[in-house]
């Protein structure tokens, strides 16, 4: 890419909104993660009775299905964040391809 090219693509208020957007949502899910993850460990680590507590008579304890949502969490907010690259991501990438090609 040629230093023009990207001095447009830099300069489009498109690619503002785009970076503001996309670094606003990795930031936010990655707080949620954090703090859903270390909450988890600093359960573990000051408070192990509380997940070794068996549900039921079975054998499963309370901290099984705690690290399982931790998961599907991880998982649903790739999800998320899929789904809104595949869309409003992607609409404003091709936008400012769309600026960049018609001003050169």
């Amino acid at each position: 890419m040629n230093k023009e090219i990207y001095k447009k693509v830099r300069n489009n208020p498109k690619f503002s909104k785009l970076v503001k957007k996309r670094s606003g949502l990795a930031w936010k899910f990655s707080a949620i993660i954090f703090i859903a993850y270390y909450s988890f460990i600093l359960l573990i680590a000051f408070s192990p009775e509380t997940l070794g507590q068996a549900i039921g008579d079975g054998v499963i304890t309370v901290g099984i299905p705690v690290g399982i949502s931790i998961i599907l969490l991880c998982i649903i907010l790739t999800g998320i964040y899929v789904k809104r690259a595949n869309s409003e991501f992607d609409k404003l990438i091709d936008d400012i391809k769309d600026d960049v090609r018609f001003d050169t």
